[in-house]
């Protein structure tokens, strides 16, 4: 049983990866007589959660709910609608340079994101939908900083293939959380590596083979062929790389991977994370790729962590035995890169060619 989430990490292997905001003024609300919300822009709570007032914003309008008033974006500040341009600073306080401090997040979203801004802003988030020909499931998608993700766990029922290491045999590769198809169409599947990698090659060659006890040249550190794996026509498995450009772009304080980010809390979706009764470890999911916490399997067949963790894998394998994920974790606001056990279930997030 593992006694904290990275027992899935081994201190053998050799990973790949070397490893403010600024804060609004809290001031008191004002009054204002504009206090009709018709025809405004964006909407927010309090003014604290107002997004940064940014040059592409120039003259939109954001009604505070709390305050019952408008607010104008100019110049880099949101200024009370009331005739007589009462500036308060937006929740992103200018620095010396003339550029927020605070990161934005998507368009409408009122969530505060703890670190630093990010280098992915809302002119790089674009949402859409995958519908997967094979069973006719459709996902829905987001674009950050260039990449295409499923934002929704892959839930192909990936069964033809048996599964038997010794230790637990199953008539599958894959498996619902608990083997309750409820949690499948709440999380999708977990997979074995070599079930991510399709190392049947039922619809691809460049996983063909890989699996436990095994080396796969395609699989190597730093490789630049995309392995589709399990994903539907068109997406792929992503590797380890790509996994840390996602981390480094929506944290945006790190140039690169290193384990102290923020990327897990903006990755996270804003509920399910709820552990412990009376406490919460849910994300802002400031860029739609809501990740929940679908636990995983281990090669013992005992299922673990749901609620609490979540496991991606990647295309790329640190030994015979063991591949990289990308994981988070309830009590933490960091995304990290780490090695398991290639007979783990763990889930799988496609990408797009």
């Amino acid at each position: 049983m593992k006694n904290l989430f990275w027992g899935h990490s081994l201190a053998a292997m050799a990973l790949l990866a070397a490893c403010s905001s600024g804060s609004g003024t809290n001031s008191e609300p004002l009054e204002n007589s504009s206090n009709s919300s018709s025809g405004a822009d964006l909407f927010a709570e309090t003014f604290d959660d107002l997004l940064v007032c940014t040059a592409k914003r120039q003259g939109a309008i954001a009604y505070v709910k709390d305050e019952k008033a408008a607010y104008v974006c100019e110049n880099g500040d949101w200024t009370l609608d009331d005739g007589e341009h009462t500036e308060r600073k937006s929740n992103g306080e200018t620095d010396n340079d003339g550029k927020s401090s605070a990161s934005e997040g998507v368009e409408g979203s009122s969530a505060s994101v703890p670190g630093g801004s990010s280098d992915a802003s809302t002119n790089d988030v674009v949402t859409g939908t995958l519908t997967d020909s094979r069973d006719g499931q459709t996902y829905r998608t987001v674009k950050i900083s260039g990449q295409v993700w499923m934002a929704q766990n892959l839930n192909y029922a990936y069964t033809g293939v048996p599964f038997d290491n010794g230790y637990y045999t199953s008539d599958s590769t894959s498996w619902c959380y608990d083997n309750d198809p409820a949690n499948c169409a709440k999380y999708g599947r977990l997979y074995t590596w070599a079930a991510a990698m399709d190392s049947v090659g039922e619809w691809s060659t460049n996983g063909k083979g890989c699996g436990y006890g095994k080396t796969c040249s395609v699989a190597s550190a730093g490789s630049a062929t995309l392995v589709r794996g399990i994903c539907p026509k068109g997406w792929h498995l992503p590797s380890h790389d790509e996994w840390k450009a996602l981390i480094v772009a929506v944290d945006g304080s790190i140039t690169e991977y290193t384990s102290s980010n923020t990327a897990g809390y903006k990755l996270k979706s804003t509920s399910g994370w709820e552990k412990y009764e009376g406490s919460s470890g849910n994300g802002g999911d400031v860029f739609g790729f809501s990740a929940l916490p679908a636990g995983d399997m281990l090669s013992s067949g005992y299922y673990y962590y749901e609620g609490d963790d979540a496991y991606f894998w990647s295309s790329t394998e640190g030994g015979s035995n063991f591949a990289y994920y990308m994981g988070l974790r309830y009590k933490d606001v960091n995304a990290n890169l780490d090695g398991g056990n290639k007979y783990y279930g763990f889930s799988v997030r496609c990408l797009k060619d």
